[in-house]
This record gives structure tokens, C-alpha cells and sequence, in this order.
């Protein structure tokens, strides 16, 4: 089994836990993220929420000196999910079949849809341009942006 495997297998059984967040997990988004941004995490799926908490932990191990845009971008990074709307048995065959129909489509240009739908709450753009996968700035990979990226993928991927 690849780790690509493992992750999606981890993210489908952790999407089939439906109960409310704590109030202590909903404490920790609250100070980082503007009203607008709080809005848009707050209509996720709980799954995305849950998993948004988890990538934000494990972002944080990797990288314990990220400004708040990059914290941000943690629990942001799958708001786009919202323009598909696709539950999580949809979800799974679209990662099967791929990008066929204007919501599998959506489902798989998340990263994009999400940077938009940031930008134009008005999210700082080191948030948006992460959470779309678009790093501004030199593309030596020993950037900082480049290591932000990194470990930005590395902790959703985990």
C-alpha cells in the first residue's frame, strides 16, 4: 500500500465521524483566522474541518515558526472542496474516475477554487496563494516560500 493510499484511506474513515467539534477545537481556529475566512471554515464538511485541524498540528511540528497567513493556509487549504459538494462517498469515486463533470472537476481544482473564493473575501495573499498551491516569489527550492509549501503538502499528506 503507497502512502498516497494510506492517507486517502485515513481521510475516508475520519470523514465518516460526523460528530460535532469540541469546543476547544473550534478555540484554536477562532484567534487565526478573519471573519470572513471563520465563515468559510465554518460551512466545510465536518470531515474537512476535523482533517483541517489535524494538517494544522502536524504543519505547526514542521514548521513552529509559521506566521499566521501560513496557519491560515493550514486550515484552509481544502475550503475550495466547498464548490463541488460532494460527500464522501462522491468523493471517493472522484479520486477514482478523475475530473469528469463540473463537480468532480470542482472536487479536483480545489486547491484553485479555494484560492479564489480567498481572495476575494479578502485573505492576505501569502494565505490564498498557498492554499492554492502558487508560491510567490523565487522558485529556488530552498525559498522560503518553497519550504512553507513544502511542509504545508507534507502535513496534508501525512
Amino acid at each position: 500500500m503507497t502512502i498516497r493510499s494510506i492517507h486517502l484511506a485515513r481521510r475516508f474513515f475520519g470523514a465518516l465521524n460526523f460528530l460535532p467539534l469540541k469546543k476547544s477545537q473550534i478555540e484554536i481556529v477562532r484567534p487565526v483566522l478573519t471573519e470572513s475566512e471563520f465563515y468559510l471554515w465554518s460551512s466545510m464538511r465536518i470531515g474537512d474541518k476535523r482533517h483541517s485541524l489535524e494538517v494544522l498540528a502536524r504543519f505547526l511540528a514542521l514548521l513552529p515558526e509559521a506566521t499566521v497567513s501560513e496557519r491560515r493556509a493550514a486550515l484552509l487549504h481544502d475550503v475550495g472542496k466547498l464548490q463541488s459538494d460532494l460527500g464522501v462517498v462522491a468523493r471517493v469515486l472522484a479520486t477514482i474516475v478523475g475530473p469528469r463533470g463540473a463537480r468532480f472537476s470542482a472536487y479536483h481544482d480545489h486547491e484553485r477554487l479555494g484560492a479564489e473564493m480567498l481572495r476575494k473575501i479578502g485573505s492576505d495573499e501569502q494565505t490564498w496563494r498557498l492554499v492554492g498551491g502558487d508560491v510567490a516569489g523565487p522558485t529556488n527550492p530552498n525559498s522560503t516560500q518553497m519550504k512553507t509549501m513544502s511542509a504545508l503538502r507534507r502535513a496534508d499528506e501525512s
